[in-house]
């Protein structure tokens, strides 16, 4: 509802399984090669994706792709399937090395990057690779690729007029949700949406109808949500750089019902599978490593080429700066 219907299916949602087709312990650590432990943990938890996961161990994607040069879902394929295949216990993440600069123009190989948008520019890049010679589509057939499909959703924004009560709603797409961290947790967060307007402000807009500018609320719910939904907790205060330290508690389980449109219904219930965390008082510095879930149902510490058993209650307890969570 209010979001135009696709031109086009380019992948079919009855083919994406959430559930691992495989199950086994933990794949290969990956080796450091410099300043590159924020590019490793996002490439760990990327492979920890089990709706992706199976789909690059399937190979279906390569057997059918014509697209010339560099193809990130190529790379993530040959990448995953090593890892996850592999005998030795690290191996040098080669093929997505190789296309470092592809991925996004500003990354330098030897420079502490972000791993928030490193993790951006690598599904970006996956979701261009997905589209091919098809980028001139409407914007609701780009969003049926099987990348946007595993990571996308829409927001609806509705504006309502303190004057005329009129209504206004628009949409956007969204493959992240960003959360400010600076006044309030994550697990307060979650549960003060719906009364306190966190996701709710005044605003002082022009409503067509009263043709001037009035007093109006804003508030942002989640209008179609994604298979994979991916939080990154606001860590880095964007002027100075500095890290943001509270301590803040996410759950293992999830239920975004109550943040939908369509708050009414059934749960619709998500479960935490991998954590990215930032050790370091600063963005301009500081190690990333990360807690994942592997398809045998334990939970990993990967830390570069150190791949190591733990429980959930330890991953849960980190200073996280990424969150994913799978339906």
């Amino acid at each position: 509802e209010g979001i135009s219907p696709p031109q086009r299916i380019l992948f079919p949602p009855e083919k994406i399984c959430m559930v691992w087709q495989q199950r086994q312990s933990a794949g290969a650590g990956l080796l450091n090669v410099g300043n590159t432990c924020f590019f490793n943990a996002v490439l760990q938890c990327l492979t920890y994706t089990p709706p992706l996961a199976n789909y690059l161990l399937s190979r279906e994607h390569s057997q059918t792709c014509h697209q010339r040069g560099f193809c990130m879902m190529c790379i993530m394929e040959t990448h995953v399937n090593k890892v996850l295949h592999s005998s030795v216990s690290a191996v040098v993440p080669l093929a997505v090395l190789k296309v470092f600069r592809f991925i996004g123009e500003h990354f330098q190989l030897g420079r502490e990057e972000d791993a928030h948008d490193f993790l951006c520019c690598t599904v970006n890049a996956m979701q261009r690779a997905c589209l091919g010679a098809s980028s001139d589509l409407d914007s609701s057939s780009q969003s049926t690729t099987i990348v946007h499909q595993i990571f996308g959703g829409f927001l609806r924004s509705r504006v309502i007029c303190f004057s005329c009560n009129a209504i206004s709603d628009s949409y956007e797409a969204f493959l992240d949700v960003p959360l400010d961290i600076k006044v309030r947790g994550f697990a307060i967060v979650l549960q003060d949406i719906p009364r306190s307007g966190s996701f709710q402000h005044w605003v002082l807009c022009l409503v067509s109808r009263c043709e001037k500018n009035v007093a109006a609320s804003k508030r942002f719910t989640v209008h179609c949500a994604p298979k994979v939904l991916t939080v990154c907790l606001k860590r880095f205060d964007c002027f100075s750089g500095g890290k943001i330290t509270k301590i803040v508690e996410y759950p293992e389980y999830l239920d975004l019902r109550p943040y939908m449109s369509q708050a009414d219904g059934e749960p619709l219930l998500y479960s935490l599978y991998a954590v990215l965390v930032h050790s370091g008082v600063s963005c301009h510095g500081g190690h990333y490593f990360c807690y994942t879930k592997a398809s045998n149902g334990l939970w990993y510490q990967m830390d570069d080429e150190s791949v190591e058993l733990r429980c959930i209650d330890t991953a849960l307890r980190q200073q996280a700066y990424l969150l994913f969570y799978a339906r």
